[in-house]
């Protein structure tokens, strides 16, 4: 049971981070291409 809830919550956290700037944007009410504008100046540097 226990590994049937690791599993889970490794899917959860793959799908959030893959839809990292759509939860973002929602999150914090601003847009997607704003939230992408920002994620990648941090990757930048």
């Amino acid at each position: 049971m226990g590994f049937l809830i690791f599993i889970a919550l490794v899917v959860v956290a793959v799908v959030a981070w893959k839809m990292r700037v759509q939860l973002l944007a929602k999150v914090l009410g601003q847009s997607e291409a704003r939230v992408q504008r920002q994620l990648n100046a941090r990757k930048r540097r």
